[in-house]
């Protein structure tokens, strides 16, 4: 099995302990150029999770060309051993999980899931909050050197190998069942309406009409196509802006809220602990 492309570093020397054996998740923050870009070839399996802003990009994947918009949060797989073809707006930045593909027959087997769920297979702008929880907490580990070791990554790593068969297993169940979807156009104008207004009072019924749909019938096209409900998205953006104001460290936390849309600096404050587990200062730091 090739261990990794090298473009990629090595893992922390923590996570390779134990002669050779590599380990059963590692994680890298990854630059996405602009422009066509592969993804590189691996040995493992790859979950990107995209970083920042909304990003349009158009893409390939067996052989069709499809166009999206990447979110915060959202991840796409990509088996070991393949590729997909990227056509990107401008630069964005991925968070990539990266799994050994041993990992999956065990995990099927201990699941009591057929051998046909155990080949994990490729997908495109999937949101799990629980698999974004494994992501962020595998970032925590690297940033702070992974206080918890190797055991609690590979704990993750099981978790994550779970939650993907899991996934996968009800997506085979749900194939064949014809849902309207949200046009990719209509989407990329709400999301861009949403990033230019983040700092006012938004309502289902401008953003519905934004879409041009009728309020009942925006909620769940935008659910499906986010993987959320509109007021979280709008929620999870604002707090996102805000950490990144934060981190510039140029404006107050009363500035920084009335600019993301928030009504005080303590209703901020609220909000990030609930989406991040942190608080403003914590952030700034």
């Amino acid at each position: 099995m090739i261990d990794r492309p090298a473009c990629y570093p090595k893992p922390p020397a923590v996570l390779s302990a134990g002669g050779d054996r590599a380990p059963l998740l590692d994680i890298l923050t990854s630059p996405v150029p602009s422009g066509v870009f592969d993804s590189p070839v691996d040995g493992r399996h790859v979950l990107c999770l995209h970083l920042g802003q909304p990003v349009p990009v158009s893409y390939r994947m067996d052989g069709h060309e499809r166009q999206g918009v990447r979110l915060h949060g959202q991840f796409c797989v990509v088996p070991a051993g393949a590729s997909t073809r990227w056509i990107v707006s401008q630069p964005a930045r991925s968070l990539l999980l990266r799994l050994t593909p041993s990992l999956l027959p065990a995990t099927a087997d201990a699941m009591g899931i057929g051998s046909q769920d155990a080949d994990l297979a490729p997908s495109i702008h999937v949101r799990d909050p629980q698999i974004e929880r494994i992501g962020w907490m595998m970032q925590a580990e690297d940033h702070d050197a992974y206080p918890g070791g190797r055991l609690f990554a590979d704990s993750l790593a099981s978790a994550l190998a779970a939650r993907l068969l899991a996934l996968q297993s009800r997506k085979r169940v749900a194939d064949g069942k014809p849902a309207r979807a949200l046009p990719a156009w209509r989407l990329r104008r709400v999301l861009e309406y949403i990033e230019a207004h983040l700092d006012e009072e938004l309502s289902l019924a401008e953003l519905a009409t934004v879409a041009g749909f009728s309020l009942s019938h925006f909620k769940p096209l935008f659910k499906q196509a986010v993987g959320m409900p509109v007021h979280g998205f709008v929620l999870e953006r604002r707090v996102e802006r805000a950490r990144s104001l934060l981190l510039q460290g140029e404006k107050s936390m009363s500035e920084i809220a009335l600019e993301t849309g928030f009504s005080h600096a303590s209703h901020m404050a609220r909000c990030m602990r609930r989406v991040l587990g942190l608080s403003p200062s914590q952030v700034a730091n």
